[in-house]
């Protein structure tokens, strides 16, 4: 065989739509332990906290350039479906409460849950060729040119993440929202390889 498999549209499609709803479930378990996250939208939320800023405008000014790298080393498929997938990910975070309720959950629970959950979701947006913007698109992109193990750079950037989290979150908020990121970056790292999956 030569070459690579390539998913067809509807592959894609189910893709995006699994990958941001389990996303979006991890997201649901977090907040229903009143932890953290980790990447863009993390970095975005401990600065909001510090200077008061507008969450969205810090954001959005955040991701500006990932994207324009995304459309300069990983192309315009890669870019569309990765704004398809943010898309995708805000819709199914605003309905999502409305149609599930989940009770308050231990932190032990809520950080593997929702790491389990949103680290399976990753992996289904990376192996379509598609991200959540932010690290995810840095991370992507060295992976596939550097070889450099996706998850280990998203896991990197965490760390910085919830060290600045420090100054304005609690420390047991912090500790436990550390284990759902690492757990993620984990499963990432382990699942998501060139040498073990080749289709795009």
């Amino acid at each position: 065989m030569s070459g690579f498999a390539r998913h067809s549209l509807l592959e894609d499609l189910q893709g995006l739509l699994v990958g941001t709803l389990l996303v979006a479930l991890s997201l649901q378990f977090l907040q229903g332990a009143g932890l953290v996250t980790g990447q863009i939208a993390g970095l975005s939320l401990v600065t909001s906290y510090a200077t008061g800023w507008a969450f969205g405008l810090v954001f959005f000014a955040l991701n500006l350039p990932f994207y324009w790298l995304a459309l300069r080393r990983m192309g315009r498929a890669f870019t569309l479906k990765t704004f398809a997938a943010v898309g995708l990910l805000a819709l199914f975070t605003e309905v999502m409460p409305h149609v599930l309720v989940v009770t308050p959950l231990t932190p032990p629970v809520a950080a593997i849950l929702a790491g389990v959950t949103a680290g399976a979701g990753l992996l289904a947006l990376f192996r379509h060729g598609a991200s959540l913007g932010g690290v995810g698109i840095v991370a992507v992109w060295l992976q596939d040119s550097r070889g450099i193990r996706a998850g280990w750079v998203q896991l990197g950037f965490d760390a910085v993440v919830f060290a600045l989290a420090l100054a304005v979150i609690p420390v047991v908020t912090v500790a436990w929202s550390l284990l759902g990121a690492a757990l993620l970056n984990v499963i990432i790292a382990t699942n998501h390889r060139r040498d073990r999956y080749i289709a795009r």
